[in-house]
C-alpha cells in the first residue's frame, strides 16, 4: 500500500494528503457532534422521566393496581398519574409487575429494578436503557414509591414496591439516525471538495516544479545549460530558492564545460608544437636511415638532445594536465599532512638549483607548520621558483625568504608588466616576451590553484629596482598542533 502510494505522482499524493486529514478533521467533528447531541438528547429524556416519577402517587390506586396486578395495559383497574406514551409500572420485590391502565405497555425487569426495592430508604434510583416485552428500546427510571392519601397527605414511602416509568426511545433514535446520515452526507461531500481543493492547491503550488521538470527534462534532452527558470526576484519561498538553486547550477556547469572546452582546445594547441617539432626531428633520422645517407655525427647528436628535450617537455606539459584536471575541491583529503613548509621550500631549492646553477639563491627559511598534500605543494614550489630561475639574467640573484606564514621569491629579471599581471595564473597565457622560453603556461595556475586549496593566497607583483616578486601565504603555525602525530611533521617529504 505504501509503495503503491509512492509510485502515485507528486500532486495525487498531496491532493491524497489533504483528503485523508480533512476527513479526520472531519470524522472527529461529526463523531464528537452525534456523541454531544446523543448526550443532550438523553438528558432530556432523563429530566422528563425524572419530572414525571417524582409526583407521588394516590395511594388509593396503588392499592387497586397491587390487589389486580393487571398485566397489560388494556385493564382500567389501577390508574394513577403519568404522562401520555409512557411505560409506568409497579414492580414488586419478588421481580413481579403490575401495570397502569395508562402504560404503553410493559418493560422486563432486571436485577437493577430490585435493587432499587431493597434500598429504599436511600431514596435514590436508577437510570438504564432496557427493553419491553415486544423489544423496542425504552429509557428506564426505577424509584421507590412515593404515595399520599389524598390532596392534604403527608407523602411516604410504599414498602417492598418501587415505581418503575419508561419512555420509547424509537424517536429518539431516528433523531441520532439522521442526525448520522447527514453529518455521513455532509462529511463526504467535505472530503471530497477537499480532495478536488487539495489538487487544484498542489497543482498550482507545483506548476513552478512542472517548470523545473520541464527545463531538466530539455536539459537532458539537448544538453543546453543556457537554460534557465524565470524567478521573481521579489520572492523568498522555498520554489523560487530552488529555482535560483537549480540557475545557478546550470550556469556553474556550463562554466565549467566552457572551461573544459577551453583547457582541450588550449591543451591541443599546446601538444602540437612539440608533436609537430618531434614528429619532424624523427622523419629526418628515418629518412637518413631510409635513404643510406646517414647525418653527420655532430647534426646527429644536435637532433638527438633536441628531441630528448621536446620529449622532456611533452611529459611536462602531458603532467601538468593531469595536475590541473584533478578535483579543486576536497582533494585527496585523506593524503593532507602537517608539513614543515620550510623542508618542502629546502626541497624545491636543491632541485632548482640543478636548473640554474649560474645563479646566486639566497635563502632564509623560518619554521612554519602548513596542512597540505606534500607532492602537490613541492610541485608548486618547484614552479614558482623554476619561474624566477627562469626569468633571472645569467649571473643573477634569487632571494628566497620564509617568515610567519609569507614565503617571498624575488627575482631580478626583466619583470612583468603591469597589463600582464591579471593574467598571470590564467590557464596555457604566456608572456610575448617569454614565448621563446621553455614552459607550457600551467605552472603558475598550479601553483594557485595547490594554494588557494591549502587555504592559502598567492600573488605576483613587480618588485622595487625591477624584477618579479611572488608572494605566497598559508595559514599554520611557527610550532606543530599538539595532536600532530610525530611521523607526520619531520621532513614532510621523502
Amino acid at each position: 500500500m505504501i509503495r503503491r502510494f509512492r509510485s502515485l505522482p507528486l500532486r495525487s499524493r498531496l491532493a491524497l494528503l489533504v483528503a485523508a486529514a480533512v476527513a479526520f478533521g472531519v470524522a472527529a467533528v461529526s463523531m464528537s457532534c452525534w456523541f454531544v447531541v446523543q448526550g443532550k438528547l438523553y438528558e432530556q429524556v432523563d429530566n422528563d422521566l425524572q419530572k414525571s416519577a417524582a409526583r407521588p402517587q394516590e395511594y388509593s390506586k396503588v392499592l387497586g393496581t397491587l390487589a389486580s396486578c393487571p398485566q397489560s395495559p388494556e385493564s382500567d383497574a389501577g390508574d394513577f398519574r403519568v404522562r401520555e406514551n409512557y411505560y409506568l409500572q409497579l414492580v414488586k420485590a419478588d421481580g413481579a409487575s403490575c401495570l397502569s391502565a395508562q402504560s404503553m405497555g410493559m418493560v422486563k425487569i432486571s436485577d437493577a429494578d430490585k435493587d432499587v426495592i431493597r434500598s429504599a430508604a436511600s431514596g435514590k434510583g436508577i437510570l438504564r436503557n432496557g427493553t419491553d416485552t415486544k423489544g423496542n428500546d425504552v429509557r428506564v427510571l426505577t424509584v421507590p414509591l412515593v404515595v399520599t392519601t389524598g390532596s392534604i397527605g403527608q407523602p411516604r414511602l410504599y414498602p417492598d414496591t418501587a415505581l418503575l416509568v419508561a419512555v420509547p426511545l424509537k424517536s429518539t433514535q431516528s433523531t441520532l439516525k439522521d442526525l448520522a446520515l447527514l453529518l455521513l452526507v455532509v462529511s463526504g461531500v467535505g472530503v471530497i471538495g477537499a480532495g478536488a481543493v487539495g489538487l487544484a492547491v498542489a497543482r498550482a503550488g507545483l506548476r513552478p516544479v512542472d517548470k523545473l521538470t520541464e527545463a531538466v527534462e530539455h536539459i537532458a534532452r539537448t544538453e543546453d545549460l543556457t537554460t534557465h527558470i524565470p524567478v521573481d526576484r521579489h520572492s523568498e519561498d522555498e520554489i523560487a530558492r530552488l529555482s535560483r538553486s537549480f540557475n545557478s547550477m546550470t550556469s556553474a556547469l556550463a562554466s565549467s564545460r566552457e572551461l573544459q572546452q577551453q583547457l582541450i582546445a588550449d591543451a591541443g594547441h599546446e601538444l602540437r608544437t612539440p608533436l609537430t617539432s618531434l614528429r619532424t626531428n624523427i622523419e629526418l633520422l628515418t629518412r637518413s636511415e631510409e635513404t643510406g645517407r646517414p647525418l653527420p655525427p655532430a647534426d646527429r647528436a644536435a637532433l638527438l638532445v633536441s628531441v630528448k628535450a621536446q620529449m622532456s617537455e611533452l611529459a611536462a606539459l602531458i603532467g601538468d594536465l593531469q595536475e590541473l584536471s584533478r578535483p579543486e575541491q576536497g582533494q585527496h583529503a585523506e593524503r593532507t599532512q602537517v608539513l614543515e613548509w620550510q623542508d618542502i621550500v629546502e626541497e624545491a631549492l636543491r632541485r632548482v638549483r640543478l636548473r640554474g646553477p649560474e645563479l646566486t639563491i639566497t635563502a632564509d627559511l623560518k619554521p612554519w607548520y602548513v596542512r597540505a598534500e606534500p607532492a602537490t605543494l613541492e610541485r608548486a614550489m618547484v614552479n614558482i621558483l623554476d619561474n624566477a630561475v627562469k626569468f633571472s639574467p645569467e649571473g643573477g640573484t634569487v632571494e628566497v625568504a620564509l617568515a610567519d606564514g609569507v614565503l617571498t621569491v624575488r627575482d631580478h629579471g626583466p619583470g612583468i608588466a603591469a597589463e600582464e599581471l591579471p593574467h598571470v595564473f590564467d590557464r596555457f597565457w604566456r608572456s610575448p616576451s617569454a614565448r621563446a622560453l621553455p614552459g607550457s603556461g600551467l605552472g603558475l595556475s598550479i601553483v594557485a590553484r595547490t594554494v588557494q586549496g591549502a587555504g592559502g593566497e598567492v600573488s605576483l607583483t613587480r618588485a622595487d629596482g625591477g624584477g618579479t616578486l611572488a608572494t605566497v601565504r598559508l595559514p599554520g603555525a611557527p610550532v606543530p598542533p599538539p595532536d600532530t602525530p610525530p611521523e607526520t611533521v619531520p621532513g614532510g617529504l621523502s
